[in-house]
């Protein structure tokens, strides 16, 4: 049975700046992921893309926040259960938890953080004859590292932030670049698709809209697309085709919790601490819903913050926390003591 103040499901960034707003009060956390490393999102999907709206980070690569995120708690000692599934929730008669993983691994916690992201997730795919067949082969639903496309043929499929901005990205990358979007009119940030129709001109993107892919073809991996675009067909020798058509999440086993779904996103009061209605269980990050919602990074950190004030009143009622600023109190291992921050402990993956 693993013990902790707070158990936190999830590793991703939320889940992960937890661990220090937890660890300034003086908590324990203990984190649960699918995941085989901590990141979430950031680390499995794409460490390697850019992330503008961090503060004071005018840029900064998804991989290198968790860097910093795991350097930041490592004073704190947070410990982690990896490659593993929160599958069940029991609560104590003591007004505690038990949660059980896919695994059979028990902990034990006053507080259950549920910081799970979007959930468990597949890769929307286009409806396109022989898709399987290329997966793998040129056919990639993420960009995980951005140097396997250097010097090579691309074709992106999307009008979201992700095809804008991974075409941005490959255009110094890759040989070519072509952007592919059923509509005139894009989803993303204005300035994403400024950017687009700036490479667009200076000749470093190829931009056909409005128009799909509808054919892949090559005898062992993807040598060429088809585009069709009204009624005409543009065959595209390629290296790669990305469909970047979004996620479709799925709260698995945490949505037999007895918590309360709304769009396949946990309900939580944020008129004060992001808890459920189970009290004791809270919610934080992308997982959660309330009136004006942005699922955005910084705001689980927020989130995060205020969480952390509220589990510490319900581990210890009976005490008063007085709020210190960091630049106060300082951080130890981080404030000029000699104490040297250790390294996380993580549970072993079979």
């Amino acid at each position: 049975m693993i013990k902790t103040d707070i158990l936190i499901i999830g590793a991703g960034p939320t889940g992960l700046f937890t661990v220090f707003e937890a660890g300034l009060l003086k908590l324990k956390c203990h984190l649960i992921d699918a995941l085989p490393q901590p990141g979430g999102q950031c680390a499995e999907l794409y460490p390697k893309k850019p992330i503008y709206d961090i503060p004071a980070f005018p840029e900064v690569l998804a991989g290198d926040l968790v860097d910093n995120l795991m350097e930041q708690i490592k004073p704190f000692e947070p410990s982690f259960t990896l490659g593993e599934r929160a599958e069940t929730i029991e609560k104590q008669d003591d007004g505690t938890f038990i949660v059980t993983t896919n695994k059979g691994t028990k902990h034990h916690a006053p507080v259950v953080a549920i910081a799970g992201g979007l959930g468990s997730f597949e890769p929307r795919k286009p409806l396109i004859d022989n898709l399987a067949f290329y997966e793998d082969k040129g056919v990639s639903y993420m960009i995980k590292n951005p140097e396997i496309y250097r010097n090579q043929k691309v074709v992106i499929s999307g009008g979201g932030d992700s095809a804008l901005d991974w075409s941005i990205f490959l255009a110094d990358v890759a040989s070519e670049v072509t952007l592919v979007h059923r509509r005139n009119e894009f989803r993303g940030h204005l300035d994403s698709v400024d950017k687009v129709k700036e490479l667009k001109d200076l000749g470093k993107i190829n931009l056909i809209t409005p128009a799909e892919v509808e054919k892949i073809y090559g005898e062992e991996k993807v040598e060429g697309v088809v585009v069709k675009r009204g009624d005409e067909e543009i065959n595209l020798a390629v290296d790669h085709f990305i469909p970047l058509f979004g996620l479709s999440p799925k709260l698995g086993p945490i949505a037999n919790w007895g918590l309360e779904i709304e769009k396949n996103a946990i309900k939580v009061d944020n008129s004060l601490d992001y808890q459920t209605n189970i009290p004791g269980i809270y919610a934080i990050g992308d997982v959660n819903t309330y009136p004006g919602k942005l699922k955005l990074i910084l705001c689980g950190f927020h989130e995060a913050t205020l969480m952390c004030q509220s589990a510490y009143q319900r581990i210890h009622p009976d005490k008063k926390y007085v709020m210190k600023y960091t630049t106060v109190g300082g951080v130890t291992g981080f404030d000029g003591t000699k104490k040297e921050a250790p390294k996380a402990v993580v549970k072993a993956i079979d």
